[in-house]
C-alpha cells in the first residue's frame, strides 16, 4: 500500500478544481404522500425554507457555485423557487418588507443553476450520467437532496481536500449499527497511513441483503473524476433493475489514478439529516428550530413543556 499512496497522495494537486455539483432530485417522494401529490418532496420545508435550499446552500459554501439539478416530471415548482418572482418581489417591496424580500430573492443569486430531465426513473447511476454533457470532463461533486449535512458540520470540503490529495474519486461514509446497513451501500475499506477520517474503499456492495463486508454507510455526498461517465455507460442494472452509483463506482475503487481511480472514504462523525424519512425528517425540523436564535429559545422552551406533559402520561 505504502508505494501506492507515494505515487498518487505527494500533495500535488489533481487538477481541475472541482467547482460544478449534480444535485438529484427526480424522485417521486412517494413516503410523503398526499403531501408530494403537487408539491416536490425536495420543496417540503424545513423549518422555513426548502429542503433543497440547505442542499444548495452547502454546495454553495464549498465553492460549488455550477450546479445542475437532474429533475423529472413535475418538478416546475422548484425550478420557479430558484428563480426571480418579479410580482411578489414588487408588493413586499411596496410593503417595506425587506427582510422577506431579502429571503425571496437569495435562492436566485446562491448559484448559476441548470437544469436537465431524467425521461424515466433508471435509478442514481442513470440520473448522474444525464449530467454528463454539462460536466464534461472535470470532477465534479453529486449531493442527494434527501440528505441535509449541518453548515457546522463541513464535510464536501473535506471531501473536495481528499480528492486533491488523493486524485481518483471520493465518498462520504458514516458508521451504523450494522443491523441497519442492509439499507445503505457498504464499504470494504482499509486504513490509509497517516489519515483518521480517510479510508481507501476496496470494495462496494449496494445494499447488502447479507454478509455485509463492515458498518461503513455510504451517504449523499460524492465528489466523482470524470471517468465515472465512461464506467456507467457500460454498468448494466443492478439491485432494482437500476443502474446503480455504486456499482460504478466498485469499479473505479478497482483502477489505479492514471485510469480514474482510486476510490477513498471520508468518515463523517457530524450532524446529518435524513429528510426523505419521515421520523428524521421531523427531528431536524426540532433540532434546526432548536438552534435558531429567532426561534430557539422560545421553542425550546415549549418543546420542555410538552416533553414534560407527555411524560407524565405514560
Amino acid at each position: 500500500m505504502s508505494s501506492d499512496y507515494s505515487a498518487a497522495g505527494d500533495l500535488r494537486a489533481h487538477p481541475p478544481h472541482v467547482g460544478k455539483a449534480v444535485l438529484t432530485v427526480a424522485g417521486l417522494g412517494t413516503r410523503f404522500l398526499p403531501a408530494t401529490k403537487a408539491t416536490p418532496k425536495e420543496l417540503l420545508p424545513v423549518v422555513d425554507k426548502p429542503a433543497i435550499q440547505y442542499v444548495v446552500e452547502e454546495a454553495v459554501d464549498a465553492g460549488l457555485t455550477d450546479i445542475l439539478f437532474v429533475t423529472g416530471r413535475a418538478k416546475g415548482a422548484l425550478e420557479d423557487h430558484f428563480d426571480r418572482a418579479p410580482e411578489l418581489e414588487a408588493a413586499l417591496e411596496a410593503k417595506g418588507d425587506k427582510e422577506r424580500l431579502r429571503a425571496i430573492r437569495e435562492p436566485a443569486e446562491l448559484a448559476t443553476i441548470h437544469y436537465v430531465r431524467q425521461a424515466e426513473p433508471r435509478g442514481l447511476g442513470h440520473a448522474v450520467l444525464c449530467a454528463q454533457q454539462h460536466i464534461g470532463h472535470e470532477p465534479f461533486a453529486v449531493l442527494l437532496g434527501d440528505d441535509i449535512v449541518d453548515q457546522r458540520d463541513p464535510l464536501l470540503d473535506r471531501m473536495i481536500e481528499v480528492r486533491a490529495r488523493y486524485g481518483g474519486s471520493v465518498i462520504a461514509l458514516i458508521e451504523v449499527d450494522p443491523a441497519s446497513i442492509h439499507q445503505y451501500g457498504c464499504a470494504a475499506a482499509s486504513a490509509v497511513p497517516g489519515e483518521t477520517d480517510v479510508v481507501r474503499v476496496d470494495d462496494l456492495i449496494e445494499k447488502p441483503e447479507q454478509d455485509a463486508p463492515s458498518n461503513l454507510a455510504i451517504i449523499g455526498r460524492y465528489v466523482l473524476d470524470p471517468a465515472i461517465f465512461e464506467v456507467l455507460a457500460q454498468t448494466p442494472p443492478g439491485r432494482g433493475n437500476e443502474i446503480q452509483l455504486t456499482d460504478a463506482l466498485r469499479a473505479l475503487a478497482r483502477r489505479d489514478h492514471h485510469r480514474g481511480g482510486p476510490v477513498h472514504g471520508v468518515l463523517f462523525r457530524g450532524r446529518r439529516y435524513d429528510t426523505g424519512d419521515k421520523a428524521e425528517y421531523l427531528r431536524a425540523t426540532v433540532r434546526l428550530a432548536c438552534d435558531r436564535e429567532d426561534l430557539g429559545p422560545e421553542f425550546r422552551q415549549w418543546l420542555k413543556t410538552f416533553v414534560a406533559e407527555e411524560m407524565d402520561r405514560l
